[in-house]
């Protein structure tokens, strides 16, 4: 008696090639159409018929396509116009990517399922889940030539846009809920179309060729002796507060300087810029600030000058 053994047979039909490899008859066909397994040859009935070659391409097929990789890829794989190495190392960057993406909407689910939201922040949560890292970069640049365009970055005053343009925001890769709520309102910050002219006004006037920073105004000094005066409520236009401002070196400006210097403060003091950088320091894991916001100090210089 002789040992019987099994051998693939010299031709099979697609029927009997989906049994044999467990690929659907439909998903063979649909490949065989792309030509990513084309038929041997045909029966005299005109139907399609598959060889031992034809098997394996099918093994190699459906591996790579169980690996997640597109036609494209695996059509150039197939005529070995890439090799295999080339098409899953870029694929290996596609699934980092998309690892990212689920955390980011982890991340999103998480801070949903608190409930601390309203329905404007879902609709921005969403759209962020949605959003590659590449696509939320893309917002801030092109928020930022906005803003910056036509302007000299070489001008005095150009630093804001220089910073803006040299700081990417960037989710990391296992987001906290902090750092999905900073993008959520960073992404409503881009989108208001005053906040993007107000930083408009700061660029062009920044960086105007007429533009010149008082050369007795100290912003350390405004800090130092403003602040404190603002906290503990002295009122603009006092006695109390013209003595702050003597400290910090303006108080004894002309009436038409006075006004030139609280135009210049109020021109380059905006909450929602300074809440622009707090939001990139959150996003980029910076430690977080333990100073007060520094814009209500200027704000209130600024008022006691035209008081």
């Amino acid at each position: 008696m002789t040992a019987s053994h099994t051998t693939t047979p010299v031709s099979l039909t697609i029927g009997q090639l989906a049994r044999r490899t467990g690929v659907p008859v439909r998903t063979i066909r649909f490949w065989s159409d792309e030509g990513l397994v084309p038929p041997s040859d045909r029966s005299a009935a005109g139907y399609r018929r598959y060889d031992a070659v034809a098997v394996a391409r099918l093994d190699l097929v459906r591996t790579l396509r169980e690996l997640g990789m597109g036609l494209e890829d695996v059509r150039e794989v197939l005529a070995r116009r890439r090799g295999v190495d080339e098409v899953a190392s870029a694929h290996v960057r596609a699934i980092d990517e998309q690892i990212r993406s689920l955390r980011v909407q982890r991340a999103v689910c998480t801070l949903l399922a608190k409930g601390d939201h309203d329905e404007r922040g879902m609709i921005l949560m969403n759209d962020l889940a949605r959003l590659s890292a590449a696509q939320r970069q893309q917002m801030i640049d092109e928020f930022v030539d906005e803003v910056f365009a036509g302007t000299d970055p070489e001008a005095p005053g150009a630093g804001i846009a220089q910073g803006m343009k040299m700081m990417p925001a960037e989710l990391p890769e296992d987001p906290t809920t902090e750092q999905v709520r900073a993008w959520v309102e960073l992404a409503e910050l881009l989108g208001d179309p005053s906040f993007k002219a107000r930083c408009r006004e700061m660029a062009v006037t920044g960086t105007s060729g007429e533009f010149t920073q008082p050369s007795f105004y100290d912003p350390a000094a405004v800090l130092e002796h403003a602040e404190p005066a603002r906290a503990a409520g002295v009122r603009p236009g006092s006695a109390e507060a013209e003595a702050v401002l003597g400290r910090i070196g303006v108080g004894d400006l002309a009436p038409d300087e006075r006004v030139r210097v609280a135009e210049t403060i109020e021109t380059f003091s905006d909450r929602r810029v300074e809440r622009y950088w707090e939001l990139l320091g959150i996003l980029n894991g910076w430690p977080p600030r333990e100073a007060p916001p520094t814009v209500p100090a200027f704000e209130w210089v600024a008022a006691a000058l035209r008081a």
